[in-house]
């Protein structure tokens, strides 16, 4: 599961998570800047980071924690 987070003043107001697929906003700032990234070219950006670098890493860690 690949999760991106932003943070403001120990508040987290937007995150990518990767099971859901998409930007959530938690603050009402957030939720607009969600909607607006969704329909972006970050929605793209983050969805490359996770085919890019996350998949292809993630049966390395699971082999080493075994």
């Amino acid at each position: 599961e690949y999760i991106d987070s932003y943070v403001f003043n120990k508040a987290e107001y937007i995150r990518f998570n990767s099971t859901v697929g998409k930007y959530v906003g938690y603050t009402e700032h957030g939720v607009k800047n969600a909607e607006t990234w969704n329909k972006g070219s970050e929605l793209a950006q983050e969805l490359g980071e996770l085919e890019r670098y996350c998949k292809p890493n993630a049966a390395i860690d699971y082999s080493v924690a075994l």
